[in-house]
């Protein structure tokens, strides 16, 4: 039975995730710090095996702890999903310092702890072992009033071309998804200087809801695909267009948009 872990299960793109797996055979390992959520997805999946993880994905020590209880002596994992992270909004010279810290840490860091404890697993896993990323459509071109956001998705990013140039040796194929709006929980928080949520900023845009299972779908795409990034949601593939064909165009026409 191949195998994957998911950061971020308690909920939205992870839960989504972990029951399309689930329903397709795999054993699934749910992480995250919501308890409670972990339960709730817990009962939704199919077939037996699975597992609940405690883990704040800041906590390096907790990210070994995890990763060899779900490994047991089987000692592999086919695919680790990074999908943890928290959405920072909001203008950026009026973030607090404690936000900006905990943004880096959940969304950068915490994948680079995850990709560089999984390696052992993922190489005693091949053939067809994929470190998985969440990125977002914010790391394909920089958003305004999200600009730490942004930068941590731009990490992922990187961290996902290059450990994929990097761990083709090894058979571990990496990729990213890079997902618009997403109808998760993270929509609904307040940025900074806001007195509407993202979701409700996002509606009077005019922009679309991708729903959580089209990301899903697009997670098994990237496990079982070759491309190393895979946008999400009809937003996430123009952006893509229009970061990589008319760059300049794209970035006039973003200049003095109060964002979302």
């Amino acid at each position: 039975m191949r195998s994957i872990f998911i950061t971020g299960g308690a909920s939205g793109i992870g839960r989504a995730t972990a029951i399309l797996f689930a329903d397709r055979g795999w054993r699934v390992g749910l992480a995250d710090v919501n308890d409670t959520g972990l339960a709730e997805t817990r009962a939704v999946l199919e077939g037996a095996g699975h597992s609940l993880h405690r883990l704040d994905v800041r906590d390096r020590a907790g990210w070994d702890a995890a990763l060899a209880d779900f490994a047991g002596t089987d000692g592999g994992i086919d695919v680790l999903f990074n999908n943890a992270g928290i959405n920072v909004g909001g203008p950026f010279a009026e973030t607090s310092v404690a936000d900006i810290e905990r943004a880096i840490a959940i969304n950068l860091t915490g994948v680079i702890h995850g990709a560089h404890a999984a390696y052992r697993y993922l190489k005693a896993a091949t053939p067809g072992a994929c470190l998985l990323n969440t990125a977002s459509a914010a790391g394909l071109f920089g958003v305004n009033n999200a600009a730490v956001y942004s930068a941590t998705k731009f990490g992922v990013r990187g961290l996902t071309e290059s450990l994929d140039l990097e761990w083709a040796r090894d058979g571990i194929t990496v990729a990213a998804l890079l997902p618009s709006f997403i109808d998760t929980p993270l929509l609904d928080v307040v940025p900074t200087g806001s007195n509407a949520t993202t979701r409700d900023r996002v509606r009077a845009a005019g922009l679309e809801f991708t729903p959580v299972e089209e990301v899903a779908q697009a997670a098994w795409a990237a496990v079982h695909g070759t491309r190393v990034h895979y946008p999400v949601g009809r937003t996430a593939r123009r952006i893509a267009f229009a970061a990589r064909w008319m760059p300049a165009r794209f970035r006039r026409s973003l200049r003095g948009r109060r964002g979302l």
